[in-house]
């Protein structure tokens, strides 16, 4: 620690950040302001990023009963979906970055999951409840972390104590059986100046997909307190408990046309969820899900002059939850036999006549077995203790210099097990996992009563480790500011921590891994020059370097092994971008260019030897190019009608010719072609090269376009149509080790186009007295012309030792919504 502070020390005379600070002092106004992290919200037409703010009002009046991430669809740059449609389950790209490449922060905190990268909606959903601002900033922008993102940042920022006393209540619904109830009351500002604020809700619903049903609650507290004139404590805890079916597996053209000829569904065949059944009545399925993520977090505000103020946040986040996954123990079957579909191809092995999921049939399977359970049904624990410390020090010098300096301290423990949920009629199950356990590991390897131990519901199966991170950081900031021109330099440094513990592949021993230490930080520029009151035109560049991330980074087999990833390297990002913006009393207009370079990704993906053996090749050095040009324009050209639209126009390509990886066992042991163990990098090391230049990268629209206008019918009705249209949006593409060929130089052909998709949306709101109480009735109508269009697609065998077309008959999609409608009645008062 004391090396952490002194290398801080000597470098934030010299780096600079992003924001302005707020020197305001907190007593002014007659509210207590959420305490949140100091200046983490971009300023729009100062700070020199791209930057885009949705408030609470237009997440009420147009979010419906989507998902929360959906509000962001008119965003330029973003693209979201809805993936396999189950509750909670949409993703969100940016610039052509996924979750994992886009920091999430509520109130200033990052949220990320700190082994993969990834965040998981789900776990938030009370967020549009609860949310007064979401803001993006694309790129690398301009908030104040450690660790910021390539693809950009989304922040949201949860409502404060309100000054007025009251609350609200409201009830909407929906289609298949969509219902949710909120409460939501304020204290007011009290006399001895204390501000109270709760909320409470519960949705339920059947979901739009097949057998997609979910339950969740909603409960967000805030208490304030001013302490005096120059500091004030504020209290959070939110969080959405919640249980909901999920539908993983995409199915393929001629797979779709076999559901939409020989089943039968109450619904369209376009909503058929694989891996929907029963068995003897009991709902049965390896897609559920159920977790409970709270956040509690201790803010506190400094205003130690008029000059200088500091923000410190305690925060601690306690998952606990698990989804459920299949597992097999036999020679006939494999685990992928548990699911409806695998690479978009439909299991008909356990398929009923009128399409559902076959569970009966494995009970089957099981008794006729003298070996106990040959397939089975577990709990994917994935519990996490999350404890972290962001504070921002600023600080006024002179008139025209802002000075900024900071902390951010974040440490994770997460416990990963597989728990045995059901034996599907077996009495026992034999973890084949335990054979597979090496001797020189774990001395139980050599207890045949070990290994073949006859295990039961609850015991655990395949893994049960705990992995462990911490994270130390500082950034800091100086800006210069006059009446025309604003300019930032920043930067940041990070130091992690590294480790595993585990309880099943290695005895007490053996069982923590050594510890990984890896140091990242960035540095970034910008300029914002504003000509006159209407016109400015800003620039920034930037440079990240990023640690590996646990899984498929630092560890070769994270679920298995300590065997560290030696060939891991920082992946790096290079950005800039120039935009120019005009703005007058009715039309403003922002239009943009960017430039990323991500430089040594790192891909750890899995194959299968000739044997069956999985193995895990190891990419390393992987580039892509990222450029585009963004458009946003807003108009009043009448007082009853407001008119935006955005275009976004990107070109998103890989730019190896060659990259080389190696092939290691579930263990982390570099292996030959044949499976036998090998030294690294050896001469009979297996290995495969590809070759992927130029190809597009996938996952999401790389032209998005957006129009919407709202139509103000007097004072209290607002009526809204959007149209928006994807294009140019290529299947999902990554490296997989089950399409290499080892030893052989391979060619990558360009991913599935997917076709242009098109679709509107309408929103109505009407605002009424009844007696001394306000009321506001609201409707929505998704996807109003009931359009189906493949939303994502995935390419799963598109790599061949020539170029060649992409194999169209092995593509796999979900289809997307159809027609969807919600109606909300909501009372304040």
């Amino acid at each position: 620690m004391k090396k952490i502070i002194s290398i801080a020390l000597s470098i934030c005379p010299t780096l600079l950040f992003a924001q302005e600070p707020d020197s305001t002092n907190i007593i002014e106004g007659g509210s207590l302001p959420n305490v949140t992290i100091t200046a983490q919200t971009a300023k729009d037409g100062k700070t020199p990023v791209a930057v885009s703010t949705i408030y609470a009002t237009e997440i009420e009046n147009k979010l419906g009963s989507s998902d929360f991430p959906m509000i962001l669809k008119n965003t330029p740059g973003v693209h979201v979906n809805n993936q396999g449609g189950g509750w909670g389950d949409s993703e969100i790209w940016m610039r052509g970055f996924d979750n994992s490449n886009i920091a999430v922060m509520i109130n200033g905190v990052p949220r990320n999951d700190m082994e993969n990268g990834s965040f998981y909606w789900s776990d938030w959903t009370c967020l549009s409840d609860v949310a007064a601002s979401i803001q993006t900033q694309r790129g690398i922008g301009a908030s104040k972390v450690s660790t910021p993102s390539v693809g950009g940042t989304v922040n949201i920022v949860t409502k404060s104590n309100d000054a007025k006393r009251g609350g609200s209540a409201y009830y909407m619904i929906g289609n298949n059986g969509y219902s949710k109830l909120l409460l939501a009351l304020n204290s007011g500002l009290t006399q001895n100046e204390w501000s109270i604020s709760v909320l409470g809700s519960k949705t339920t619903g059947d979901g739009y997909v097949q057998g997609t049903d979910f339950e969740a609650y909603c409960y967000f507290v805030n208490v304030s307190k001013r302490l005096n004139a120059n500091n004030q404590i504020s209290f959070t805890a939110f969080g959405s408990p919640s249980k909901h079916y999920e539908r993983s597996n995409a199915l393929t053209e001629s797979e779709w046309y076999r559901v939409k000829a020989n089943y039968s569904t109450e619904t369209d065949y376009r909503r058929y969820n694989p891996d929907y059944g029963f068995y003897n009545g009991q709902r049965k399925s390896i897609d559920f899900n159920t977790y409970h993520k709270p956040q509690i977090s201790l803010n506190h505000t400094w205003q130690i002059n008029s000059k200088s103020n500091l923000s410190t946040s305690i925060y601690a986040t306690w998952g606990r939850g698990n989804g459920y996954s299949g597992f097999a123990n036999s020679e006939t079957f494999s685990e992928d036999d548990m699911y409806g579909a695998n690479y978009g191809e439909l299991n008909t092995v356990f398929r009923n006549i009128d399409g559902t999921y076959n569970y009966g049939k494995i009970y089957e399977i099981n008794a006729n077995s003298a070996n106990g359970s040959e397939l089975i049904l577990t709990k994917q624990i994935g519990n996490q203790d999350w404890y972290g410390l962001i504070s921002t020090y600023s600080t006024q010098i002179g008139n025209k210099f802002n000075f900024y300096g900071g902390i951010d301290f974040r440490s994770c423990k997460a416990v990963h097990s597989n728990e045995i949920a059901d034996l599907f009629g077996g009495s026992y199950f034999v973890d084949y996992s335990r054979s597979e356990v090496s001797e020189k590991d774990n001395i139980n390897a050599t207890n045949d009563s070990w290994v073949n131990e006859q295990l039961g519901i609850g015991d655990k199966v395949k893994r049960d480790y705990d992995s462990h991170i911490i994270q130390e950081g500082f950034f800091a900031q100086l800006d210069y500011s006059n009446n025309r021109l604003y300019a930032f330099l920043g930067g940041s440094m990070n130091f992690n921590s590294y480790w595993r513990y585990d309880r099943l592949y290695y005895d007490k021993s053996n069982a923590r891994s050594e510890t990984k230490n890896l140091t990242g930080g960035t540095i970034k520029a910008g300029i914002n020059y504003n000509a006159n009151q209407q016109n400015r035109i800003y620039f920034n560049i930037g440079y990240i370097s990023s640690v590996p991330q646990f899984k498929a980074g630092v560890f070769m087999s994270a679920n298995t092994s300590h065997a560290i990833n030696e060939d891991a390297k920082n992946q790096k990002a290079f950005s800039t971008e120039i935009g120019y913006g005009f703005k007058n009393e009715v039309f403003s207009a922002n239009i943009g260019g960017y430039f990323i370079e991500w430089i040594d990704k790192t891909m750890t993906k899995k194959g299968k030897l000739t044997n069956k053996e999985k193995y895990y090749m190891n990419m390393t050095g992987v580039n892509s190019l990222h450029s585009g040009i963004e458009l946003d324009v807003k108009a009043t050209p009448v007082q009853w009608l407001d008119l935006s639209a955005m275009l976004s126009l990107g070109n998103w390509r890989w730019k190896n010719d060659k990259v080389k990886g190696y092939a290691y066992d579930t263990k982390g042991q570099a292996i030959t072609p044949d499976g036998e163990p090998t030294s690294a990098g050896s001469d009979n090391h297996a290995w495969a090269i590809i070759d992927m230049k130029n190809i597009h990268v996938g996952g999401s629209a790389q032209t998005t376009a957006a129009f919407d206008a709202v139509f103000k019918i007097g004072k209290n009705i607002d009526l809204s149509g959007c149209y928006n249209m994807y294009g140019r949006n290529y299947a999902y593409y990554s490296l997989s080790g089950g399409n290499l060929s080892l030893g052989k130089e391979m060619v990558a052909s360009e991913p599935y186009k997917i076709p242009t998709s098109h679709f509107m949306d309408m929103s109505f709101s009407y605002k009424f007295p009844v007696g001394k109480i306000n009321a506001v009735l609201t409707a929505k109508v998704n996807n109003v012309f009931d359009a189906h269009y493949i939303e994502k697609a995935w390419n799963p065998s598109n790599i061949d030792t020539e170029i060649s077309d992409v194999n169209y008959d092995e593509v796999y999609y979900f289809y997307s919504f159809g027609r969807t409608w919600s109606i909300k009645l909501k009372i304040e008062f």
